[in-house]
């Protein structure tokens, strides 16, 4: 049975080739803007947006390029996009457009948005290359909302602190006191906070992974081992 391709790009982008937790990129805007879950899912829904956009324009305009000077092109196509974001984040989320700031602009030069543009969309037609940069972008949202809700939760006791303030009141739902009471970690807070979040994540996910494997081996081995009993005399 034949896989989706579809299917295979979004499990690539959201788990198995994930931007934060596999690739290890974009750790700039992931210590700055990660102290909550709200500012993360925030910077990762913009950079969503830009990721989907010039994936598909890239895809678009890949035959029309010459390949001594796509970098260039491509990285002007990705800074007209992050503009365009940003003077529109200003003017209908100006609250979070103040609290993201500077990163907004930093957009361009993550190596994430220019390294599926160079390694996928201009290879690949706008569907395929649309499909990816989502798979992308949710990928890095999940990774920055994981983070980030972590060191909220440690830091201060509460998630998605701000949510109604920063897209809108209609997210009021989302805003949550897990610790009540709690007088907060203010480490957790800190970019050095971000790091040691960080590497416990990763050595979590690493011991799972290796798991997860010993429990397939073993699945794998011991049918293998009745089969091989079975035919003996």
């Amino acid at each position: 049975m034949n896989k989706n391709p579809y299917w295979e790009l979004m499990a690539d982008g959201l788990w198995r080739n994930n931007v934060i937790f596999t690739q290890l990129l974009a750790l700039c805007p992931l210590m700055a803007v990660t102290t909550t879950a709200t500012n993360g899912l925030g910077m990762g829904l913009v950079t969503l947006l830009v990721l989907v956009a010039s994936n598909v324009l890239v895809s678009l305009i890949r035959n029309q390029v010459p390949s001594q000077i796509r970098i260039p092109i491509f990285t002007l196509l990705i800074a007209a996009l992050v503009t365009l974001v940003d003077q529109a984040m200003n003017a209908w989320l100006h609250d979070l457009h103040r609290v993201l700031g500077l990163f907004i602009a930093l957009i361009v030069v993550n190596c994430a948005i220019l390294g599926r543009a160079e390694a996928f969309a201009v290879k690949n037609r706008p569907l395929a290359s649309a499909v990816d940069g989502l798979a992308t972008g949710l990928g890095f949202t999940l990774g920055l909302v994981i983070v980030g809700g972590c060191r909220e939760i440690l830091g201060s006791g509460t998630l998605f602190a701000g949510a109604s303030l920063l897209l809108g009141p209609q997210f009021h739902f989302m805003e949550l006191t897990i610790l009540p009471g709690y007088r907060g970690f203010l480490l957790m807070m800190l970019p050095p906070g971000g790091f040691i979040m960080m590497g416990l994540l990763l050595g979590g996910i690493r011991l799972g992974k290796r798991l997860t494997s010993k429990e397939h081996a073993n699945d794998s081995v011991a049918p293998a081992a009745e089969a091989q009993g079975g035919c003996q005399p």
